[in-house]
């Protein structure tokens, strides 16, 4: 109010000063006349009068400098009081009536921009009226004129001084800036908002941008939506990104939770919150003005991605890139390789600027050590395999675990989402290489691996010193690759003439075994030299003892010693129980029917043990042979339930670098 106090006094005073140069005008020209008339007569006022014509055009000067600075000093009183009002307007809440705050504040810019301008307009006009000639200086109005100025120079600050710290129009831009941020806050990370939402914004952004703040309207929308994407991700415990190195793990295996997790968070970061964020960024900013759209629209969203963690998602990837080279890894990095491919469309547009050449290169290279590892570990897999030769197979004759490990590591590489990738990747790599891509390569080498594999067992069972335990051996593998194999797809990549190989080994190696083992227990209970004299019927009691005896012994130690070994699958353990039960248990039974009677009264008489066993016992024996010792080490207990995923480490140990026990 002080300010309109000046500015009406400062009007009253140029009021006055027009009125009386007036005035003096009329007098001085009405005196001009009178001494022309009797300019001889009077000489001595000659001079004089030429002054008071100086005197007199002088102030018609100044009479019309100052008409010409009423009209605008008048209005800068309206002005003034227009801007109190929109400064109280201003000190409300802008999230009350967003539309309307804005409004106030573009029509607060215009008033103290009139404002200023008029006042310079006024000041122009005041400076150039001569006032502060020689001539006048003494005048009584100069003081007052100079007042005037003074109070004008005053108003002209108006607008610098609402610019200021503190000052109405910078304390509104403020308040205007966090509204912005709690707008962008509220905006939910995982969808896009509402038209309405982005029409609450984008004023918003435009009336900063108008006033210079175009880059505190990026560095806020970066940091709020950062901030929402990374609490978002922080839910989903990402921790093992950044925590895992090389000297955590010794084996992929150990990681692969961490590895399957990776692939889940890369997809849902990039589909579900990069994707909406880049959306956004292009929503929000597309109409600006102050710079080229597309830039600030990829700077912005550049900025967010790598707030938002994206490095540590790669990070993460180059770590197992660098881990041990063993066959399991190549599944992991296929699925790894899989993982960045169903993204690389998202990746090629939402990180195709310049601003985002870090993320692209980073990528770019983690695809390539993906690409090259698979690769290197595939062609080196047959070799693996064929170095596991110089370690010993199961004591107790049963699968051992790298049988196991290949045939189902082959069958998981060959089903089609692996295969169909590991084809990609050798694809990509021989190109990288500019070497032709041959499919057929790709399904011989899986062809090598399985056939060194038999070249294993071919060297493992000339290893066993009893040839019982060899032909147990042959038998169990073969019936192994030959029924887990059937149906699968390492079964068609092999044929049906090689299952059927299988399976005819099995039955060969099986009668072997029958013969050198259970086959020859029969033969000790001859009946040959029993009978006393010929044609006789008495029985020479002491042989058929002596034989029940050699029986008795040869059984316990055949049992004893295949009472350890194993037949993993259980349709092979009834087949080969069955039959050992048809080659012992019938014999014995007849010999025990026909001849116990003849001995009953002796062996129960004298306690002699040479009779241990009835027929029913050794049924009994025999169906308990070939358990697998569940938990043993060496052992196959999971033959008959394949599982799904190889998790075994001590299994995905044996194709790496270093061999380990079969």
């Amino acid at each position: 109010m002080h300010g309109i106090e000046k500015m009406k006094a400062a009007r009253e005073i140029l009021k006055c000063n027009i009125e009386k140069s007036r005035e003096l005008g009329v007098e001085i020209g009405d005196s001009g006349c009178r001494l022309e008339s009797c300019g001889q007569r009077l000489n001595f006022l000659a001079d004089a009068l030429r002054t008071i014509a100086c005197k007199c055009t002088l102030y018609k000067m100044i009479g019309r400098d100052i008409d010409g600075a009423i009209a605008p000093a008048a209005s800068l009183a309206k002005i003034f009081d227009v801007i109190c009002g929109l400064e109280k307007t201003l000190s409300t809440d802008p999230s009350d009536d967003i539309s309307a705050y804005l409004t106030t504040l573009k029509w607060m810019e215009e008033a103290l921009r009139l404002l200023t301008h008029n006042c310079k307009l006024v000041i122009s006009w005041l400076e150039n009226s001569n006032c502060n000639s020689s001539s006048v200086a003494d005048s009584w109005y100069v003081m007052n004129v100079n007042k005037c100025l003074n109070i004008l120079r005053e108003l002209q600050a108006t607008e610098e001084r609402s610019r200021a710290k503190d000052g109405a129009l910078m304390v509104a831009l403020d308040k205007l800036e966090n509204e912005l941020a709690s707008s962008l806050t509220y905006i939910a990370p995982l969808s896009l908002p509402l038209p309405n939402v982005i029409q609450y914004v984008q004023p918003i952004i435009d009336r900063l941008d108008a006033n210079h703040r175009f880059d505190k309207c990026m560095s806020i929308y970066i940091e709020v939506r950062s901030s929402n994407v990374r609490n978002t991700l922080e839910k989903l415990d990402l921790d093992y990104l950044e925590e895992i190195s090389l000297t955590e793990f010794d084996s992929v295996l150990t990681v692969e939770s961490h590895i399957d997790l990776w692939r889940e968070h890369l997809e849902f970061a990039v589909k579900d919150l990069l994707d909406i964020e880049h959306r956004l960024c292009n929503e929000i900013f597309q109409k600006s003005a102050s710079k080229d759209s597309s830039c600030t629209c990829t700077d912005c969203f550049a900025k967010i991605a790598v707030r938002s963690r994206i490095h540590s998602f790669i990070k993460f990837g180059n770590t197992i890139t660098r881990g041990k080279k063993e066959a399991v890894k190549l599944l992991k990095l296929l699925d790894m390789f899989a993982a960045l491919n169903k993204l690389r469309s998202d990746f090629n547009r939402l990180f195709s600027g310049r601003a985002c050449g870090e993320i692209q290169n980073q990528t770019r290279d983690l695809i390539k050590k993906v690409v090259n590892g698979a690769c290197e570990i595939f062609w080196q897999l047959s070799l693996q395999v064929e170095l596991q030769r110089t370690i010993s197979p199961p004591a107790n004759g049963s699968v051992p675990r790298l049988v196991n490990f290949v045939t189902e590591y082959c069958n998981q590489l060959l089903e089609d989402e692996h295969w169909s990738t590991l084809i990609q990747v050798v694809e990509i790599h021989q190109g990288w290489n500019h070497e032709s891509f041959d499919k057929g390569l790709l399904l011989n080498e899986m062809r090598k691996i399985i056939m060194v594999i038999e070249l294993n067992l071919e060297s493992w069972a000339k290893t066993y010193t009893d040839d019982t335990l060899s032909y147990l051996f042959l038998m169990n593998n073969h019936w192994y690759l030959c029924k887990y194999t059937k149906g699968t797809k390492l079964g068609e990549l092999m044929g049906h003439e090689w299952i059927r190989g299988h399976e005819e080994y099995m039955e060969y190696y099986e009668t072997l075994y029958l013969k050198e083992s259970w086959g020859k227990l029969p033969a000790l209970l001859s009946e040959e030299g029993l009978v006393l004299f010929p044609g006789g019927r008495a029985i020479d009691r002491q042989v058929v003892k002596k034989r029940f005896k050699e029986f008795t012994e040869a059984f316990d130690d055949i049992y004893k010693r295949h009472s350890n070994r194993e037949l993993c699958d259980k349709g092979l353990r009834w087949r080969v129980r069955q039959l050992v039960l048809q080659v012992v248990v019938p014999w014995y039974k007849s010999y025990l029917a026909k001849y116990m009677p003849s001995i009953e009264f002796e062996v129960a008489s004298s306690g002699d043990q040479h009779i241990k066993y009835t027929a029913e016992t050794l049924g009994n024996m025999i169906s308990s042979l070939f358990e697998p010792k569940v938990g043993k080490y060496g052992s196959t207990t999971k033959c008959t339930e394949l599982s799904g995923k190889l998790t075994n480490s001590i299994v995905a140990n044996h194709l790496s670098s270093t061999p380990a026990a079969a």
